[in-house]
């Protein structure tokens, strides 16, 4: 079993940047593969971006590539998401989710991912 708690969230200006954690429990966190996704108002949940375990294989969504950078620290059980040059159409909740093994690629669709957070509220003003 894997719990999830995102923080980082909050209240930004078009232009700025916020960095959302993602803390892990669990002694396997390592082999998991980790994403965020995020939903906004009205809108299905859709992905942002995802790490492998070893964080050699990263992937992004078209919308946010450029601007987001996902990391992990393993030794922390934590993943990272640096958010820059926010834009209001940003404005969601913001999720992690975890992966357990096996797995081959990185997924992008909530259904393959096993462990959800509560998720942050990110708000960008223009």
């Amino acid at each position: 079993q894997v719990q999830l708690v995102e923080s980082g969230g909050g209240l930004v200006q078009a232009g700025g940047s916020l960095r959302l954690s993602c803390a892990a429990s669990g002694r396997t966190f390592s082999n998991y593969a980790m994403s965020w996704f995020r939903q906004a108002p009205g809108k299905e949940r859709e992905f942002v971006a995802a790490i492998n375990w070893s964080s050699g294989n990263i992937l992004y969504a078209y919308s946010v590539k450029g601007r987001f950078t996902i990391s992990r620290d393993n030794a922390k059980n934590t993943v990272y998401l640096q958010m820059n040059s926010l834009k209001p159409e940003d404005t969601a909740v913001y999720y992690c989710a975890a992966k357990r093994p096996p797995y081959r690629d990185l997924a992008v669709a909530t259904y393959e991912y096993d462990y959800w957070g509560q998720g942050t509220q990110v708000t960008v003003s223009s």
